[in-house]
């Protein structure tokens, strides 16, 4: 069967990487079948309707690569076909108009506790149960009225979630929802069901926040005599420690970002220097347990792998540490060429520099030192400038004496310094003679080029800073000790 799966965020603030492996889900499951990833924007709550949050979804998910094959469907421009659905469920005597006032829902719940409003107390409120067609009639000319559809009386309503099975809710337990608003627009509720069957829905997957809300659904379907989609409800992205979902506030606490790409003054992964693929490949692990021990996915590898039943029940916690791994998997397997279009800053500093081809080899070197995209900038000033300062413990835990005498050798052996190979060669049969290891040679030297211990291959760096920049960090590092 090709799949119609939907991603329907509301407008209400930016998007959590929470609602991003939503989208991730749905669209794989769509694609494993070859079927339709569609985005819909669930605008009907006006009031909480955020500017610039639509956009912000959309960029979001085009940068990830998950492209939609059709909308974005609004549903604030669908509002006829659900005052039709809303009027044929009051046709039906499955939906009424109720003229309640918030205060008297509140006296309500006051009186009552434990306040339901549906066949046990409907009776006694403000509602065409229990009003005259005339007063009806009149109130509804006033305006001021929701709609409620009617919840079966005593009923066990059973609904299969794909994720957890077979779940019972007893309607005692349930309310009759709102359905249309006071202003006209119709809630979550309604225009969910409404639109999942007008788009031909097949699968919906969605954070397990709205496992609540399936019976409501389940019984609109059964209202309109409609059959409904499969249902996952996904599990929770967890913190990274202690209890509860993972919020912005956790993200900024623990120094990693909770958004794709930038919203207003805060930071995405996309300028903390993700790659697209290293994200989507991590959200993709977070609440689904691939068959093997691989890690490493590009997206179409996720197509053809992800199985829906490999989806978990329990929450997924946050890992910033495995999510910067992957990422670091990604970025050392890509081609040069596409790490310096990732870094605009690294590329037009290579540039001033280097040729085309350097640059592309520079950036082979350092790739497997790469967490991030930002990380480019900070491996790449090896080959760019000397060193500003030096790791002092190398210094004094090597000794001055032992520094002073390999740099003095290079120095001396200044004709060498063009030949990396043969200056190797030399630097062996100088260590055997004055007793000086290998390794203290090759850390003196690196301290002298690099300012620290880490790097690439220290006579690749020689070979391509040249000989010249190379005699100039012996001559600094020298007047330093």
């Amino acid at each position: 069967m090709l799949e119609r799966a939907r991603f329907a965020p509301s407008p209400t603030g930016p998007l959590h990487i929470g609602g991003v492996r939503t989208a991730l889900f749905n669209y794989l499951i769509a694609k494993k079948s070859g079927g339709k990833f569609i985005l819909r924007i669930e605008d009907t709550d006006s009031k909480r309707t955020t500017a610039g949050a639509e956009q912000h979804i959309i960029d979001s998910l085009k940068w990830l690569g998950l492209e939609f094959d059709e909308g974005p469907f609004k549903q604030s421009d669908r509002r006829s076909l659900y005052e039709k659905k809303v009027s044929f469920l009051i046709k039906e005597g499955l939906a009424y108009y109720a003229f309640d006032t918030s205060s008297e829902l509140e006296e309500a719940r006051k009186e009552a506790g434990n306040f339901k409003y549906n066949f046990n107390t409907r009776g006694n409120m403000l509602n065409s149960f229990t009003l005259t067609e005339e007063e009806v009639s009149s109130r509804l000319d006033r305006g001021g009225y929701v709609v409620r559809m009617i919840i079966p009386e005593k009923k066990n309503i059973t609904v299969v979630d794909q994720v957890r099975g077979s779940l019972v809710f007893n309607t005692e337990e349930l309310e009759d929802k709102i359905i249309l608003k006071s202003d006209g627009m119709p809630t979550y509720h309604l225009a969910n069901v409404v639109d999942d069957h007008d788009m031909k829905i097949t699968s919906v997957i969605r954070g397990e926040e709205w496992l609540s809300s399936l019976p409501i659904h389940k019984v609109l379907y059964d209202h309109f005599k409609w059959k409904s989609p499969k249902f996952y409800h996904l599990p929770l992205i967890l913190k990274s420690s202690g209890s509860g979902k993972l919020s912005k506030r956790d993200a900024e606490e623990q120094g990693h970002a909770v958004f794709a790409v930038r919203w207003e003054d805060s930071k995405g992964f996309k300028e903390a220097g993700f790659s697209p693929e290293g994200l989507i490949n991590y959200l993709a692990l977070l609440g689904w347990s691939n068959s093997s021990e691989k890690e490493k996915y590009t997206l179409q590898e996720l197509i053809n792998e992800f199985n829906d039943k490999d989806i978990n029940k329990s929450g997924a916690r946050f890992d910033y540490k495995k999510a910067l791994w992957i990422n670091h998997l990604h970025l050392k397997d890509f081609a040069a060429d596409k790490l310096l279009s990732l870094s605009e800053e690294a590329c037009a500093q290579l540039k001033k520099k280097y040729t085309r081809e350097q640059s592309e080899e520079i950036i082979d070197l350092i790739k497997e030192r790469l967490n991030v995209t930002l990380d480019i900038n900070k491996e790449l000033s090896v080959f760019l400038r000397q060193p500003k300062e030096y790791d002092t413990g190398v210094i004094e835990k090597i000794t001055r004496e032992i520094i002073f005498d390999v740099l003095n050798f290079c120095k001396l052996k200044e004709s060498l310094i063009s030949k990396p190979k043969a200056l190797k060669e030399a630097l062996m049969v100088f260590g055997s003679e004055k007793g000086i290891s290998f390794g203290n040679i090759m850390k003196s030297l690196r301290l002298c080029l690099v300012g620290n211990l880490s790097g690439p291959d220290l006579f690749k760096i020689i070979e391509i800073i040249g000989p010249e920049e190379a005699l100039n960090r012996i001559e600094s590092l020298t007047n330093k000790i």
